[in-house]
């Protein structure tokens, strides 16, 4: 378990979720001190080479403490406008805290739709890839405004999950108001004790868990359904109190603050994994020699030049089967290019992409991140 710990420590991506209990100081309207706190922190590992993304909630309680309501709301409209009005003063904290600092911030509003449509889930991987890499610090939330019960994620565990799956992150770092996972709820049995490290699959997780609070729709069953999504793409867990001091520079230095929930495989082989085990192929993809080799020999991307030919009904962000040119299956992966495009641009250079297309996406037809051999 100890590798875990010491995971933290390397990391070089965290996705850091902050739930509305803490942001709102228990629905008294945003903390602002603590804000602040999270935010100097942030920098600090920032400026320590370690890339952050923030999935904050808080947006419906502060527009709930700015509409004068006592009760979440359970009709969905008036969610979405507690979460219209709140959102207005969320992502001004952030913005002037992270200013203080020299540093930029980009909001980042999701649906659950957005990781299920592979072109959409492709687009949203490049904007956070291109921000992170710009040194800006995305502040990630549920689009309230817009979603309905069928699409939404239901809680910010789960978004700050599948954000850790899209990035692929190396830790998923969940603040509460409590000091961790305990084997009881200590809000109601004394003698529950912390759960200071665990596997992300242990079934009897679960059992141990609580419910959420007023504010917001998660709780401890949340946050270990979270670390169970975090795990297929390889990324531990801790869940932790926000309220700690310096609790982020903390785990940084692999301190055992909260509980660690380390997955049972790699990030490469869950990652890998669910890309060749959750998804339908829509077409095929053959390749020369070259690419071939490129591929399995020096985990190269795939690029237009080693293509020989394309068939199937595929759009960008979908599922593609990869052979060689005597129709063994090489890898499978998804496509940065809907069928027509790669069409055109198969055996090309990267470079001649803009002039043949009129637009350039990205030089890969098969990124390696989103690419697995058979």
């Amino acid at each position: 378990m100890a590798v875990g710990r010491d995971k933290l420590k390397r990391a070089k991506r965290w996705v850091v979720k902050i739930g509305s209990a803490l942001l709102t100081n228990d629905g008294q309207g945003l903390d602002q001190q603590a804000i602040s706190r999270w935010v100097d922190q942030i920098a600090a590992l920032q400026s320590s080479g370690l890339e952050v993304v923030l999935v904050s909630s808080g947006s419906v309680a502060e527009g709930m403490t700015r509409l004068g309501w006592s009760e979440r709301p359970s009709e969905i409209y008036n969610l979405q406008a507690a979460a219209a009005v709140g959102q207005m003063g969320l992502v001004q904290a952030y913005e002037t805290n992270f200013q203080r600092h020299s540093m930029h911030t980009a909001q980042i509003l999701l649906t659950h739709e957005d990781h299920s449509n592979r072109k959409r889930y492709l687009n949203a991987q490049a904007t956070l890839r291109s921000l992170l890499g710009m040194g800006v610090v995305p502040v990630v939330n549920e689009n309230d405004t817009v979603v309905t019960k069928e699409i939404r994620f239901g809680d910010n565990d789960t978004l700050g999950a599948l954000v850790a799956n899209l990035v692929e992150a190396d830790a998923l770092i969940l603040l509460t108001d409590q000091d961790g996972l305990f084997t009881a709820d200590p809000r109601h049995d004394n003698t529950a004790t912390l759960i200071s490290e665990a596997r992300s699959e242990d079934e009897s997780l679960s059992a141990m868990a609580g419910d959420g609070g007023k504010l917001g729709r998660g709780g401890m069953a949340t946050k270990v359904r979270a670390a169970q999504l975090a795990a297929r793409s390889g990324a531990v867990t801790v869940i932790a109190s926000g309220r700690e001091d310096d609790v982020l520079l903390r785990l940084r230095d692999a301190e055992a603050l909260g509980t660690l929930l380390v997955p049972e495989k790699s990030p490469v082989v869950a990652r890998k994994q669910w890309i060749a085990g959750h998804l339908q192929a829509r077409g095929n993809l053959v390749l020369d020699e070259g690419a071939v080799r490129a591929l399995r020999e020096r985990g190269k991307s795939l690029l237009p030049a080693g293509v020989r030919s394309v068939s199937g009904d595929f759009s960008r962000g979908e599922m593609v089967i990869i052979s060689d040119e005597f129709g063994r299956i090489v890898a499978r992966g998804l496509v940065n290019y809907g069928v027509d495009a790669a069409g055109k641009i198969i055996g090309k250079s990267s470079h001649e992409i803009e002039s043949i297309l009129g637009f350039m996406g990205e030089e890969e037809l098969v990124h390696r991140d989103n690419l697995v051999l058979a």
